[in-house]
């Protein structure tokens, strides 16, 4: 009888160990290049930042992913129009 609370509470202590591993990977960007020190079955990475050598995860560039296509938002300036003077000739005092 005492061994299914300790299962459980054995199994809920796993999952939540390994719910940050589970959360989400780095994503590793390929690092367009022409040449390719890397070691054989690995090719220029860029993670974080930094370019190093390994395997991407993605089939993009970080530029590319970062040129989304969303449309840019024209600006619209107000324009404003110079004031009238409503005040006929010869006459005194103007509004």
């Amino acid at each position: 009888m005492r061994l299914l609370p300790t299962l459980t509470k054995g199994i809920a202590l796993a999952f939540i160990a390994a719910s940050p591993a589970m959360a989400g990977e780095a994503k590793i960007y390929p690092y367009p290049t022409n040449v390719n020190y890397c070691a054989p079955g690995y090719q220029p990475i860029m993670l974080n930042g930094v370019i190093c050598c390994g395997q991407p995860t993605t089939g993009v560039t970080y530029r590319q992913m970062m040129r989304h296509p969303t449309p840019r938002v024209k600006k619209v300036k107000q324009q404003y129009s110079a004031r009238r003077s409503d005040c006929p000739v010869g006459s005194k005092g103007c509004y």
